[in-house]
């Protein structure tokens, strides 16, 4: 599954939130309704089976409720892929990264075997199922946990134990912090504290740039792993660090070269991603362009975190997840020879499922601390609409979604709204940067409207709100508030949208009868 993640911390966002953002993209060839939903503790299954591997675990009593963002029709399990729990801790899972053979060879991915018999003399081979995925890890670790670090833990023993079947990133989230996991081979697994001063870009690709071993296996502040990857990496000869001794990994070694890949498709799919991200957040920190640059679109050391120019925004988190390589020769709507326009795979593609933006903020009340910001279908022609989480429920429109098209959805309004707008760029341009400034606007409007009710709300019952439904019941009215004037707005971007489109058919013909 391809996806873009960016990552910032504390110190790097506008208003000391930890920010975790994923664009979910289907596979090429294909588009996966996506949804926004609650799910209550009743609807978690206890008895858990993987509709793509087949592996079954029993799962533990009390789960929390949580949001989720899954497939509108569930053909090929739950994919829940981003959400919120009732300890205001998030997490995305996942983005699918790219290792080496080296690696894969030394902890083969654990794939489904299906059951065979070969002929009529050989015996009968039972089943084995594969190992957990994309479509499990939200449902089998979410609702479980209280912190980021509890969601590290939790993921990566269930690795140790059952393995996976494909390579991939996961990001937690609390209020103090964000931590990066990613998988190396069938049961082997790393992860890395997210500097609160700084962000991380992600494309599909093995990031983590520098690795502590000490720290891993001492006091974990910053860097957590499987109990044998010393072990691991020393027997497979994974570690690329130039050093005398080379019976065992360097203490701190770089992942990126032992793990990850440094191929002709990392350099048109991957890394020019991260290099659109990187150039528009820190414009002047380096050169991006031209002979001298120190980064092109196909550097292999783009570093995973940087510390930003400017704090960084909401805005700012919707437009690089929205990226076509702007002012350079590869947008594809720029005015780009045919081989440059298609060089490079932007980060706003027609693929984009659903884009989420989780938002902690430290200094809300902590019913109304999580926001998760969601957009669904290409990013370039939609906008960014904010939820609170701490509900039983969501609007409608938002959790609607089914196979049958429906301008009744807010996934498929949009999805309407980018086939018309990419084929009209031009003249449509100015209803999309209206629509998401307008939405932008009343959005972080209905937020400070809200926080303030809830506050004085908790200062009238003195604090008694906090177990009282009349918080649940503000907040869901909230919800339904944004939900209602997102809807207003997308129906008068659709319509303008169509009128532009309309006017741009190739069988217009200027003279008329009136």
């Amino acid at each position: 599954m391809s996806c873009t993640t960016i990552l910032v911390g504390k110190n790097a966002s506008y208003d000391g939130s930890t920010i975790v953002a994923r664009n979910e993209d289907s596979p090429s060839g294909k588009f996966t309704p996506k949804k926004f939903c609650v799910v209550q503790p009743s609807e978690q299954p206890r008895h858990y089976k993987s509709i793509l591997s087949h592996v079954k675990l029993t799962l533990p009593n009390h789960p929390q409720r949580y949001t989720s963002l899954p497939d509108a029709v569930p053909v090929e399990g739950i994919w829940a892929e981003a959400g919120v729990n009732e300890y205001n801790v998030s997490m995305s899972a996942t983005e699918t990264l790219t290792t080496n053979p080296r690696v894969l060879g030394a902890d083969p991915l654990v794939e489904l075997v299906p059951a065979q018999k070969k002929s009529e003399s050989s015996p009968y081979t039972a089943e084995k199922p594969g190992g957990i995925g994309e479509e499990d890890m939200v449902t089998l670790v979410l609702p479980y946990i209280r912190t980021a670090r509890d969601g590290v833990k939790l993921l990566g023993g269930l690795l140790e134990r059952y393995g996976t079947y494909e390579n991939n990133d996961i990001a937690f989230s609390d209020v103090n912090e964000i931590w990066w996991l990613e998988t190396v081979g069938g049961h082997h697994w790393i992860a890395k504290r997210v500097p609160d001063n700084a962000y991380v870009t992600m494309p599909n690709q093995l990031g983590i740039d520098s690795f502590d071993l000490d720290d891993a296996f001492g006091e974990q502040k910053e860097h957590m792993c499987s109990e044998d990857l010393v072990e691991f990496m020393a027997k497979a000869h994974l570690d690329l660090t130039p050093r005398e001794d080379v019976s065992a990994p360097a203490r701190v070694f770089n992942p990126r070269e032992a793990f990850g890949s440094n191929d002709d498709s990392d350099r048109v799919y991957n890394t020019p991603r991260a290099w659109d991200i990187q150039r528009s957040l820190n414009p002047h920190t380096c050169t991006w362009e031209g002979t001298g640059a120190d980064f092109t679109p196909e550097a292999n050391n783009i570093p995973w975190s940087r510390v930003p120019e400017h704090l960084i925004t909401i805005e700012d988190v919707k437009y690089v997840l929205s990226l076509h390589f702007q002012g350079t020769p590869y947008d594809p709507y720029g005015h780009s020879t045919p081989a440059d326009a298609h060089r490079y795979r932007p980060i706003g593609v027609n693929r984009n499922g659903q884009l989420s933006v989780v938002q902690l903020r430290p200094y809300a009340p902590k019913q109304a601390q999580a926001v998760q910001w969601f957009a669904f279908s290409s990013n370039v022609f939609n906008a960014l609409i904010p939820q609170y989480t701490n509900v039983n429920e969501v609007p409608t429109y938002f959790s609607n979604t089914t196979a049958q098209v429906s301008t009744e959805s807010f996934y498929w309004a949009n999805r309407l709204v980018a086939a018309m707008a990419d084929a009209h760029f031009g003249p449509c341009t100015q209803h999309i940067e209206r629509y998401q400034l307008k939405v932008g606007g009343l959005s972080q409007q209905l937020l400070n409207e809200t926080d303030a009710q809830l506050e004085t709300l908790i200062e009238e019952t003195e604090g008694a709100v906090t177990t009282d439904a009349k918080a649940t019941n503000l907040l869901e009215a909230a919800n339904e508030h944004i939900a209602a004037m997102v809807r207003t707005q997308t129906d008068d971007l659709l319509d303008k949208v169509l009128f532009t489109a309309s006017l741009g058919m190739k069988n217009a013909f200027s003279r008329s009868d009136n």
